[in-house]
């Protein structure tokens, strides 16, 4: 069998009869293609591993389900796409906090207020195309391709535009930091 090709109808066929020297021939061929798959949907390289292990168990579990033996590649890609896609909601649903059992001061509370506002105005003196990434990237917790895609740029413009923003917020809180000091 060669490398780009996916196992063939035969193999597909006595896996499905329960061979379990097939079923390991099917896996393994698979991999490659699974994997590849992944790469290319999932959000991170350990999700993509994750996703691609979790196509293979199913694989190996259920490939009696399969009902015709040319759609392995398309069942194989839905299984891949469909894990992508919960491991990416997984990772941008909130996370709750421990709840924080002290009460802060009502000189905490300002101060944290008064710090807050200042990262805001720095966040909004930002250029829109730079302001728009950081808040997708840092705020909003979207992966550097899902900012890229909503924002109808390349993974490296983002990456770029994402390294000059934050570069500016940080100029800008240690400005705005010196200049209390001056001020005193």
């Amino acid at each position: 069998m060669a490398e780009h090709e996916w196992p063939d109808g035969a193999l597909i066929t006595a896996a499905q009869d329960g061979d379990a020297g097939a079923i390991t021939a099917l896996v393994s061929g698979s991999h490659p293609h699974v994997r590849r798959f992944a790469h290319s949907l999932c959000t991170t390289p350990q999700d993509a591993e994750d996703a691609a292990q979790e196509a293979l168990i199913i694989l190996y579990r259920k490939i009696g389900m399969l009902r015709a033996t040319g759609a392995l590649a398309a069942w194989m890609f839905r299984i891949v796409r469909n894990e992508c896609i919960r491991r990416a909601r997984l990772a941008l649903r909130p996370r709750d906090p421990l709840p924080d059992r002290s009460t802060p001061s009502a000189e905490e509370e300002a101060l944290q207020l008064l710090e807050a506002g200042i990262v805001a105005d720095v966040i909004a003196a930002l250029p829109g195309d730079q302001r728009r990434v950081l808040i997708m990237r840092d705020i909003q917790g979207y992966s550097g391709r899902m900012t890229a895609d909503a924002l109808g740029i390349s993974t490296a413009a983002m990456k770029s535009r994402l390294h000059r923003a934050r570069a500016a917020v940080q100029e800008g809180l240690v400005g705005d930091r010196s200049e209390e000091c001056d001020g005193r």
